[in-house]
């Protein structure tokens, strides 16, 4: 793992995303956008195309029928039901506080005379579920309960297959669980232009979400000229905030499973001593020598993005973490309470040595799709807000018209747009 001495928040920052920022080359967008390119003129032809070169795959159809996800539940046990509806249920239970609040909304202009907010759902979302190396039931979950909760109408979830051309089991009994309309067996870069500019197959939606590697989050950028996306997701982060009094075979855990996701994953851990961060690096390799899962993936990760960021003081770790807006912020620390309330950017800030992205990643009722590569800084989680849009409803009167036309004259003159002042003033003239 990469060590460095904090100095200069940013340019440290910059030093340690370079390699990921650098998978973001030239070529990979010029790559990414000519799948997008062909998907847009040739539709279900070319994801039929890249589907063979990149999954190894050739598909017939897309589309899952009734009979492939009754086919899925016979692969799966109760206890697989029950740890879906548990994932579920939790969430609800916390996005349900948060649409309480939204319908709110709604009431809170009585007073004023012409204008109305209301809460209205999204009509259409595409969930984007990845597959590769690892399969994300959790991630379908994730994606479709809060659109669910929302009242979205049409919910689409595609998720690459495995070699035999199906996809996983228990992602497709969780998207039946969870009440998804419709899914495709199409990832990558072609899934997400297929849901953008739609097909003969796949119609287009309104919206698209969930978390990807490179290719993926690099189409969602590409193709949100034409589609709403939710936010940059992926590949994966965490970054967690230790001093000597914290458990460093924790630390070392918690490292090695967020970077068994892929190779591009950034890991990292922020501390005030040198001895601690030589005890999780300790750690790490002696979990490493006894041949864990994945483990080609964790030491790759590692490797070539994890680092070990060394702070003289408090403050400047703190600076580092804002200005780094981790996907996860894990933060494990004698005074972690008051450090939680000078976080102003991360995706998601957990709390204890006994709150790992492990647990939020699955059963502690937050969402796991989360913002990345800095994101952190302008938004969280996803959650409800992301599939419902507040209408605004504006009805003025002749009266208020009069009231606000020299305003208008003041305004529009500094600014030249004359005619806007005309079509105002006509109305008072006419009164």
């Amino acid at each position: 793992m990469k060590r460095i001495t904090i100095k200069n928040a940013k340019l440290d920052v910059d030093s340690i995303r370079y390699n990921i920022s650098s998978n973001f080359s030239e070529d990979a967008i010029k790559k990414t956008g000519q799948i997008i390119e062909n998907v847009r003129k040739y539709g279900d032809d070319a994801i039929k195309k890249y589907t063979s070169e990149y999954d190894k795959v050739e598909l017939d159809s897309f589309k899952v029928n009734n009979e492939e996800v009754e086919e899925a539940y016979n692969c799966i046990s109760d206890d697989h039901i029950k740890t879906i509806k548990l994932i579920r249920d939790r969430l609800i239970r916390n996005e349900t506080i948060l649409l309480e609040h939204l319908k709110e909304i709604s009431y809170l202009y009585p007073q004023s005379e012409n204008i109305q907010r209301i809460i209205q759902p999204i009509s259409s979302v595409g969930c984007y579920v990845p597959g590769g190396s690892a399969r994300y039931p959790s991630t379908l979950i994730m994606c479709v309960t809060p659109a669910k909760l929302a009242g979205v109408k049409r919910i689409v979830a595609i998720s690459p297959t495995k070699t035999d051309g199906k996809i996983d089991p228990l992602t497709l009994v969780s998207a039946d669980i969870c009440g998804v309309n419709e899914i495709y067996k199409v990832g990558g870069a072609q899934g997400i232009a297929g849901l953008a500019f739609g097909t003969d197959s796949i119609k287009r939606v309104d919206k698209i979400v969930g978390p990807g590697g490179m290719y993926v989050t690099i189409a969602k950028l590409l193709v949100s000229n034409v589609v709403s996306i939710d936010m940059l997701a992926g590949p994966t982060e965490l970054v967690i905030y230790a001093d000597d009094k914290s458990n460093a075979k924790y630390v070392a855990l918690d490292l090695i499973s967020q970077s068994e996701h892929s190779k591009d994953t950034l890991c990292g851990l922020v501390t005030n001593s040198h001895e601690f961060a030589n005890k999780v690096e300790e750690e790490i390799n002696s979990i490493l020598a006894r041949k864990i899962s994945r483990q080609e993936i964790v030491t790759n990760s590692l490797h070539e993005n994890g680092f070990i960021a060394i702070s003289e003081n408090e403050d400047l770790a703190i600076e580092f973490l804002n200005e780094i807006a981790p996907e996860h912020l894990q933060i494990m620390a004698k005074n972690e309470l008051k450090i939680v309330k000078k976080i102003t950017s991360a995706g998601l800030v957990l709390v204890g040595e006994n709150t790992p992205s492990a647990a939020s990643d699955y059963c502690l009722g937050s969402n796991h799709v989360l913002p990345t590569m800095g994101f952190g800084k302008s938004r969280t989680s996803l959650s409800i807000l992301d599939f419902v849009r507040i209408s605004n409803i504006v009805q003025s009167s002749k009266k208020e018209i009069e009231e606000i036309e020299p305003f208008v004259k003041i305004i529009t003159e500094e600014e030249g747009l004359i005619n806007h002042y005309k079509a105002v003033k006509e109305r008072v003239r006419d009164s």
